[in-house]
């Protein structure tokens, strides 16, 4: 018998003083049986960043075809194409063919910075391509704020993220996640 997905409700608070976005989700994350509470949190995280009315999950790690997160317009382009961990360099390109903008969240630490040596070379002409790396710690940080129901405020100014259920706070510097600044904004 197939393991289900578990479900998680997640009612967000997104104070985005960068943007100029102030808005609150009502959000439920299907986590398939494979994905761990750090990388659920980390796509929960990527979804605060970059929320707008029309910022959507993927199924996830049930479907390859599809991107952890994604905006499209109303003629079925995509706007925006989100990435979670370490994708290989032929989804990056097919994501940076399909979307106006696409951005990965690497979150594994060390294993991050090889798998970047690895493909840099290949993605240089990608000119609508952000990558971020999370500061190490983070993802397991986020993990532990993980519950079937969350109630979670996060406040974003100056590049840093602050990501609360009132009882644990973790605080994210953007700024210096961003450890690819050939693709960074």
């Amino acid at each position: 018998m197939a393991l289900k997905a578990t479900v998680h409700k997640a009612h967000l608070q997104i104070a985005d003083m960068d943007r100029h976005y102030y808005q609150d989700h009502s959000l439920t994350l299907a986590q398939h049986p494979s994905e761990t509470d750090d990388r659920l949190m980390v796509r929960l995280l990527a979804f605060a960043l970059n929320a707008d009315e029309h910022l959507q999950f993927g199924k996830g790690l049930s479907d390859e075809e599809e991107p952890d997160a994604w905006i499209a317009d109303l003629t079925g382009n995509l706007d925006l194409w989100i990435e979670l961990g370490q994708p290989d360099e032929k989804r990056i390109r097919k994501a940076c063919s399909r979307a106006k903008q696409v951005v990965v969240y690497a979150y594994s630490g060390n294993s991050a910075d090889m798998w970047w040596q690895q493909i840099q070379h290949k993605l240089d002409r990608l000119h609508n391509l952000t990558i971020y790396k999370l500061p190490a710690g983070t993802a397991a940080e986020l993990g532990k704020l993980v519950q079937r129901g969350m109630h979670l405020q996060c406040t974003i100014q100056e590049r840093q993220a602050l990501l609360t259920d009132g009882q644990q706070t973790v605080e994210i510097d953007i700024g210096a996640a961003q450890c690819f600044p050939d693709h960074g904004h």
